[in-house]
Formats: C-alpha cells, sequence, structure tokens
C-alpha cells in the first residue's frame, strides 16, 4: 500500500512522501524558492519583512529573495539575475561588493568588528566628509539615517530655544514620531495614516507644507511667529517619487530661515555624495545650517551622520548639554567601508559618467514609452533618477498621488520578468551605479520599450 504523508506548512522543504520519491513544493505547485522563503517569512517576522516596502504592496507582486549581488546585478535564490536601480536604497554608489571594498573590509574584520571605542578611523572619515560638505565643520556618527535625523532635530531645538519645525509633505526623515507626518514613501505605499502610536502631542509641534511652494513657508512662519526651530527637507525628494527642487525654492528657504531666526536642515541621506561629491548643497549651491548623511558614507553598512557649523554641534554631549550616544556608532567596518567609497568617488570622471549613464537611462526610458504612447515625465541629476506615467510636471507629493500607480504596479512586474530590478514602489527614487555600463543600459532600455508594449496592449 502506497504512503501518503502531507505537510501542510508551505514553508518546510518537502510536501508529501511517496515511497521513496520525495517532492519539493517548488516543484508541485510550481512556486519558486523567492515565494516558499516569504511564505515562511510570514509567521517570522511583521508582513514577512525587516523593512515595509520590501514587501512588494504597492505593486501587487512577489517580493524576490536576494541571494548575492555584484556590481550592478542582484541574483535571487533561484538563479534569476537582475540589473539592479536599487543599489540597496542608495548606498551601493560604485556597484555592488566592489572589490577594494570588499578588501578593505577583511582586513578590518581581522582587528574586530566593534569597539565601543574611539578608533582612528572615525577621525579619517571625519575629516573626509568636512573636506567634501559646504554645511560640515563638525560631525556625529550613529548607525542610520533615522537616528541622524532624531539628533538634528533635538539639536535644532536646542539652539533655538524653540519647539516647531517645518517639514515637507512626502519628505521622508525616518521613523521618529515627529516626523511620522505625511512622510511619503513607506507609509503611502501602504496607504496607513501617518502610524498609530504616535501622540498627537508629539505631532502638534510638526508642521507641514507642500514642496516647491514657498509661500506656503512664509504663511508658516507668519502664523508661528519665534516658535519654528527650522526647516528640514529632502532637498530632492526621492521618498515621493523623484521630485527637484524647482529654481528659487532652495534658495528661498535659505532666505525665510535666516530672516526668522531658525535653522535650514538638508536630508542629504539619499543626495550626499550622490548628486555631487559635495553633496545636492554644492550642487545647488545652497548651504543649510546643519546636514544628515547617510546610505553611501557606510559604502553599504549601517550608518548615519549629523553635522553643521561648530557652534551649533559643540552643544552635543559631552562638549555640551544635549544628549545623544549609541553603542555601534563609528564602528570600524563601517568607517572603513566609508573611506574606501569616498575615495573611489573623488577620482577624476566619476561623477560626469554617473551623470552620463543615469541621463542616457531616463532619456531612454523616456523615448521607449513615448513610441509606446504611454504618459510619462521624469528625470535625473547624477546617479539619482525617477519617473511618473502621467503627462506631468510632477511638483509635490500631491501631485504624485495622483499618478497611475495601479499601471506602475503591472509595469514593475513586466520588468521583474525580464531581468531588470526596480523599487517596488512608485514613491521612491531610482540609482546607478559607476558598475550599470552602456550594455545594462540598453538592455534596461529594451525591457522597457517590451513592457511598454504589453501595458499599452492591455
Amino acid at each position: 500500500m502506497t504512503n501518503f504523508f502531507l505537510i501542510s506548512k508551505l514553508g518546510h522543504d518537502v510536501l508529501f512522501q511517496k515511497t521513496t520519491t520525495i517532492y519539493k513544493v517548488t516543484d508541485i505547485l510550481n512556486i519558486s524558492n523567492s515565494q516558499e522563503v516569504f511564505a515562511s517569512a510570514q509567521d517570522l517576522m511583521p508582513g514577512g519583512v525587516s523593512s515595509p516596502v520590501r514587501a512588494f504592496k504597492s505593486v501587487n507582486g512577489q517580493p524576490i529573495v536576494f541571494d548575492r549581488v555584484k556590481g550592478p546585478f542582484a541574483w535571487d535564490i533561484d538563479g534569476n539575475r537582475y540589473i539592479d536601480y536599487i543599489g540597496s536604497w542608495g548606498p551601493a554608489i560604485c556597484g555592488h561588493a566592489h572589490p577594494e571594498v570588499i578588501t578593505a573590509l577583511q582586513e578590518a574584520i581581522e582587528k574586530g568588528t566593534s569597539f565601543g571605542a574611539p578608533c582612528v578611523l572615525e577621525n579619517k572619515l571625519a575629516q573626509m566628509v568636512i573636506d567634501a560638505v559646504p554645511s560640515v565643520e563638525m560631525v556625529r556618527f550613529v548607525n542610520s539615517g533615522t537616528e541622524a535625523c532624531m539628533a538634528v532635530l533635538r539639536l535644532m531645538r536646542a539652539y533655538t530655544g524653540r519647539d516647531k519645525v517645518i517639514k515637507f509633505d512626502g519628505c521622508y526623515h525616518g521613523h521618529a514620531d515627529m516626523f511620522l507626518v505625511k512622510a511619503g514613501s513607506g507609509v503611502a505605499t501602504l496607504g496607513l495614516p501617518d502610524s498609530p502610536g504616535v501622540p498627537r502631542t508629539t505631532t502638534s509641534n510638526t508642521l507641514t507644507a507642500p514642496y516647491n511652494d514657498l509661500e506656503a513657508v512664509k504663511k508658516l512662519f507668519s502664523e508661528n511667529p519665534d516658535a519654528i526651530s527650522g526647516v528640514i527637507l529632502e532637498p530632492i525628494v526621492g521618498n515621493a517619487g523623484f521630485i527637484t527642487p524647482e529654481p528659487g525654492f532652495l534658495e528661498g528657504l535659505r532666505e525665510l530661515t535666516t530672516e526668522n531666526g531658525a535653522l535650514l536642515v538638508f536630508d542629504e541621506v539619499m543626495t550626499g555624495f550622490r548628486i555631487s561629491y559635495g553633496g545636492a548643497q554644492e550642487r545647488f549651491g545652497v548651504i543649510p545650517d546643519l546636514t544628515t548623511l547617510g546610505k553611501v558614507i557606510g559604502g553599504g553598512l549601517p550608518v548615519g551622520a549629523y553635522g553643521g557649523r561648530k557652534e551649533i554641534m559643540s552643544l552635543i554631549a559631552p562638549s555640551g548639554p544635549v544628549y545623544q550616544a549609541g553603542t555601534l556608532s563609528g564602528n570600524p567596518l563601517a568607517m572603513t567601508a566609508g573611506i574606501k567609497t569616498l575615495e573611489l568617488l573623488k577620482q577624476e570622471g566619476t561623477y560626469e559618467k554617473l551623470e552620463t549613464t543615469t541621463s542616457r537611462l531616463v532619456e531612454g526610458i523616456k523615448d521607449v514609452a513615448n513610441k509606446n504612447g504611454i504618459e510619462i515625465t521624469g528625470g535625473s541629476v547624477s546617479a539619482m533618477f525617477g519617473f511618473f506615467l502621467c503627462d506631468g510636471p510632477v511638483r509635490n507629493f500631491e501631485e504624485a498621488k495622483s499618478t497611475n500607480s495601479e499601471l506602475f504596479g503591472k509595469l514593475h512586474r513586466e520588468m521583474l520578468n525580464k531581468g531588470v530590478y526596480l523599487a517596488p514602489s512608485s514613491y521612491e527614487a531610482g540609482f546607478t551605479s559607476l558598475a550599470h555600463t552602456e550594455e545594462e543600459i540598453d538592455q534596461t532600455i529594451e525591457a522597457f520599450d517590451q513592457s511598454f508594449k504589453v501595458l499599452k496592449d492591455n
């Protein structure tokens, strides 16, 4: 008599056994290993992920489980290769697993993974940041962009003696309570309110305005005299889709904050060392009082930093009374990867190459969209790009929300099938790297052309 053994939980390796033959779940139900792993993850982590956008809910798709990355490519656990335009959400500007970064890390790890004490590598990376970023005279390393923005908010208030802060709709500054107000990106992707668990008393001091709207900012200052500590923004929005500042917007914010005794803060976690070596402030010639950094300066390891004028930064403990600390802050591995990455970026022609590569990609995408009768608007700045499936232009988050997100979801699935990995949300910017060659760009544009044809026919 034949024996059947049913295993009901999808995450197990074997669905059933018949005599001596073993059948894998993936063979019988035509389920990929990525699907199997993600199904198991549902019982282990909320939503099966460690960060919400990875769940692919915005595009109604199935997350890809990565196995390895190299250069401009990512491989999933089923062996499929993708041209990657996320780059670990920004850090991989030199390409994934750059050999010089890997070698430096291998040498550093022999000395230990964390000291919990000062190390000379902190000095070296700090000096590189100070030399590169116009606003930074002194810097403090932390472990994430969220942590950097939390600390800079406390510092803004301490320096000015004021409680209120202005942020912009769709700009994301991490998941701290004060910033989860019209925060774009993951919150918008999941269709959630700002966030349960955030007290109204906390967000009552957060004022919001539409991006690219100077008049709205002027009004907030006039309605809250001597109460606003500062204005914080992404100088190029990357968490409501890719939105650039209109001429005069950043300059106007600089004037308004100075006139009202408030601080101007650029959140350059995304743009720092990506759109130029000195970030957006160097690119646009507008110097903020404080800057937050992350992603690129850790070379792919967890990192964050904030910095600015010495008179402001000197308020941070132990120099001053504003407390902030971190066990793994300035750890030798992140410092090593950051130093080597910045050294690579300083090489001649780096940003010209990134500019050319990204511009060629975006113009190619727009050309094949137009050829197929698909409405599109978009652009790029150095190694950062984005597009919306609408006639455009898109100037702020409200306009971004009115674009066709359902059509983007279909496009995303088509592109995955053709071996191109885009951010799984229409509210995220894309990233290129030094590892992307003309061959990958041509293949990507061809994949867009084929995908737009499918969208047009359906």
